[in-house]
């Protein structure tokens, strides 16, 4: 799918601007969500200019409406998590994509970003993940002193 616009909050209401750096990016669409998207994209009738998602009135969705609709802050309360932010849910996707394998400079261009910098701030590794890191040292460490490339213990 491709991010063409964004929808933000500005003084006197809501306003259409250039995504993050000001170029349209391929967004991927995970498989589960990919028969939502296509119906969507068939209600927009073909029309570039089409959102995908309106608000009540058919216009944009403002960050109220979205989060009474997902009744975000009963969620967020109900799971303890109320300090989260709905942004933080873009760094979860990004740090979920990074844990799956797909490179840096990959993620930099999802994420719109003109600094792989930037993007890697985005990263919050688990501390599974970073346990899995220790272990994986662990056993390499060990083939080196297997194979004779290295002669002492660490």
């Amino acid at each position: 799918m491709t991010c063409r616009r964004q929808t933000t909050p500005a003084p006197g209401g809501l306003v259409d601007k250039h995504t993050k750096g000001r170029v349209a990016r391929l967004i991927p669409i995970i498989e589960p969500l990919r028969p939502l998207i296509i119906r969507r994209l068939q209600a927009t009738r073909g029309d570039p200019d089409a959102r995908l998602y309106t608000g009540p009135r058919g216009g944009r969705i403002s960050t109220a409406v979205l989060r009474d609709a997902t009744h975000w802050d009963d969620v967020t309360r109900d799971l303890g998590y109320e300090h989260l932010r709905r942004h933080d849910l873009r760094h979860t996707g990004l740090t979920w994509m990074a844990d799956a394998g797909i490179l840096p400079h990959i993620l930099k261009e999802i994420a719109g970003h003109r600094l792989i910098t930037t993007t890697q701030r985005y990263f919050h590794p688990d501390v599974l993940r970073i346990l899995e890191a220790g272990q994986a040292l662990t056993h390499h460490l060990e083939k080196l002193q297997r194979d004779g490339q290295i002669t002492r213990r660490w």
